[in-house]
């Protein structure tokens, strides 16, 4: 068994009666409850604690991405994980993780994953959830319908691009490209780094 110390960095300053005044913390939430001076601090104490989990042994640290709420204000973990990448020594980065039906084209997420491999040493857990459907269908505008054709062609699309050694071209439904190339590799590359699916919601 192995364990994550894993953060949401949700906002912390949300007024007392929030429940009372507001209809959800998701989507519509008022974007004056966020104050930017404010912001530096929290995210740099969500960061200082995910490296002292490195420092106690856990064996890795965990961040996600969300969109437009106070539940989680990281829409991109993969800036917090360059950051953890570079000021950790042991534990690994999870990314749990980029929704990547949401990515235009999803090599996007095989070449940032691939920085992350190798900036962190080998350490990259990869994270592919769908999204909730805040996320990915009322702040992103996915069509409900369509959301897991995307994702597992991006799914395909990336693991491809990390486990093949020579260009190749994509000629799927929602992405069609000339060159799959990636540069960087994941150092990772027997096959590819791990990959989890966490939150798919359906057997």
């Amino acid at each position: 068994m192995k364990f994550t110390w894993f953060n949401l960095m949700p906002w912390p300053y949300l007024p007392d009666d929030f429940r009372e005044k507001n209809r959800s913390v998701w989507v519509d939430i008022d974007q004056k409850l966020f104050d930017p001076a404010k912001s530096h601090e929290v995210y740099n104490t969500y960061m200082d604690l995910l490296e002292y989990a490195d420092t106690l042994g856990f064996d890795g640290v965990g961040v996600n991405e969300h969109h437009q709420n106070g539940y989680g204000i990281m829409p991109s973990p993969n800036i917090i994980a360059a950051g953890l990448a570079r000021r950790t020594k042991d534990a690994a980065i999870v990314v749990l993780g980029n929704s990547i039906a949401l990515y235009n084209p999803p090599i996007r997420v095989a070449e940032e994953f691939a920085m992350l491999d190798c900036i962190s040493g080998g350490r990259l857990v990869a994270g592919f959830p769908v999204g909730t459907s805040m996320d990915t269908n009322y702040c992103y505008g996915q069509i409900p319908s369509l959301t897991r054709e995307k994702y597992q062609e991006a799914h395909d699309l990336i693991i491809k691009a990390w486990t093949t050694r020579e260009p190749f071209a994509w000629n799927g439904r929602y992405n069609k490209l000339r060159h799959v190339n990636i540069w960087p590799r994941p150092i990772q590359d027997k096959p590819h780094p791990p990959v989890h699916i966490p939150g798919g919601g359906s057997v």
